[in-house]
């Protein structure tokens, strides 16, 4: 994977999105363990072990988002075979700053190809945050944590 800078709007911050080093893989354990706990407040947080988040990316391609500073701000995970995002998580300190749609940005062929993800319906963040960068529900569903919603995204005509 090639290293390259996402510009954001409306933030002044400039992304670097690239895949991960085994040096970034322990920050962004951090980062999904501590995300987990702070969003799903409707889970009992000792379901989530910082040795998911190997667990939960095995065999998925895996950006990070990097802040100016070199700060590992947070990260995606696709499942290729199926266009599917597996997951995007980004730090409490960085969110809202356009890390996650820099992410979304760094995506294959984005945004000329269609991707797919499940939302749960309690976290109307980031229910909020997919739907303002081009994503419909499309069905919906039960998991572990909860109800969710199947999102999609159709590439631009």
């Amino acid at each position: 994977m090639t290293d390259f800078s996402v510009p954001t709007k409306p933030q002044s911050v400039k992304w670097t999105i690239r895949s991960p080093r085994p040096s970034d893989l322990e920050r962004l354990a951090d980062i999904y363990l501590a995300v987990r706990r702070e969003t799903f407040t409707w889970v009992n947080p000792g379901s989530f072990r910082h040795e998911d988040f190997r667990a939960h990316t095995q065999g998925e391609h895996l950006w990070l988002a990097e802040a100016p500073d070199g700060e590992a701000a947070g990260f995606m995970t696709l499942w290729a075979p199926d266009d599917f995002i597996h997951m995007l998580y980004v730090g409490k300190s960085w969110q809202g700053q356009g890390a996650g749609a820099a992410l979304l940005r760094a995506l294959p062929d984005w945004p000329h190809n269609k991707y797919r993800l499940k939302c749960l319906v309690k976290n109307s963040r980031a229910g909020a945050f997919y739907r303002s960068n081009g994503f419909v529900v499309t069905g919906s569903g039960t998991s572990a944590e909860g109800d969710y919603e199947e999102m999609s995204f159709y590439p631009s005509a």
